[in-house]
């Protein structure tokens, strides 16, 4: 088996196995690394000794951090377990970097207001999202039309972290912000229909499933792109969301600003969000259920606060001016 056959086989597995868009791209970075670390030996020939001087070898020479580190780990086993059917002897005795116990950075609610001042549309409503119903930056990005509940006022988030669903707050004060979000995709939509095109990525083979949904209105991404691209798996031209990078050039750009000084990214308004609940007095439990944290040990990360019961919560945005 070839490399080129050997990497074709990693992404066939990954697909398969429903694993996202950037969990591929990751893994196969560091496959790729350890193989040309080791000289191109194919990693059926090797084992635990070579992926622990490879691990060491990211440690000391390149000084990666623990996180990185133990992602490149990761991807590793995954080509012996899912990809190469291998189970390595020894695997759990390869020293890995321990990864610290972190407090989060967040903003206070002034700092939250002061960004979101400093931000033109669509990113001031993507940042409101992040904020105020505790959403990752990528399942800003990903939210489509029909994933927005107005009569229940409720965000439906699909495919979350460990592809878990889960339902959030929707903050009443964003529902004319969204709406008019929803008419720019319908413009947009139409426009794409008019010229042949108007289909969307859809999860998985859902495409295939429901042929007519890939067309449909209600799939088109809330925070579209612009312009429409190439989807690298279909070869086909349809219209993604908005990309990533340009959401966290336009956060850095408000806090500048803004005048905010801390070492922040978008996540950090969902750390805020937590937090502001929890100071709020809500539950901790239903903190952990809005967040989608498997295990409410990731929620106690943010402060210890008195349990009273976390029943119809409203949303820390609202309180803003």
């Amino acid at each position: 088996m070839t490399q080129i056959r050997l990497m074709d086989k990693v992404v066939h597995t990954i697909r398969a196995l429903h694993y996202s868009r950037k969990t591929e791209k990751s893994y196969c970075h560091w496959i790729r690394s350890f193989i040309r670390f080791h000289k191109y030996k194919h990693p059926s020939d090797m084992g635990a000794s070579e992926i622990s001087q490879y691990l060491t070898w990211l440690a000391v020479e390149r000084q990666v951090s623990a996180a990185t580190q133990n992602l490149a780990f990761n991807g590793i086993v995954f080509l012996y377990r899912k990809v190469l059917d291998i189970q390595l002897k020894h695997i759990d005795n390869v020293i890995r970097a321990k990864k610290g116990r972190r407090i989060p950075v967040v903003f206070n609610r002034h700092e939250i207001s002061a960004i979101l001042e400093n931000s033109r549309q669509p990113y001031r409503l993507m940042i409101a999202l992040m904020y105020g119903s505790g959403l990752r930056m990528m399942e800003v990005l990903r939210l489509r039309l029909k994933d927005i509940d107005f009569d229940r006022l409720v965000i439906l988030v699909r495919q979350g972290k460990g592809n878990r669903d889960r339902v959030t707050i929707l903050p009443e004060k964003l529902v004319p912000d969204i709406r008019h979000a929803m008419e720019r995709v319908h413009k947009l939509h139409e426009l794409d229909v008019i010229d042949g095109y108007g289909e969307v990525q859809m999860p998985y083979a859902l495409a295939r499933k429901y042929p007519n949904q890939a067309n449909s209105l209600q799939w088109q991404f809330l925070f579209a792109a612009n312009k429409r691209s190439v989807d690298p798996i279909s070869s086909r031209e349809k219209r993604h969301h908005i990309f990533e990078t340009t959401l966290q050039r336009a956060v850095k750009h408000a806090m500048l600003e803004a005048g905010i000084q801390k070492h922040a990214s978008c996540h950090t308004f969902r750390h805020s969000f937590a937090t502001h609940l929890l100071e709020d007095g809500y539950d901790i439990r239903t903190v952990q259920d809005l967040m989608g944290h498997k295990d409410v040990k990731t929620t106690q990360i943010y402060t210890h606060v008195l349990k009273r019961g976390g029943h119809a919560v409203r949303s820390p945005l609202q309180a803003l001016g």
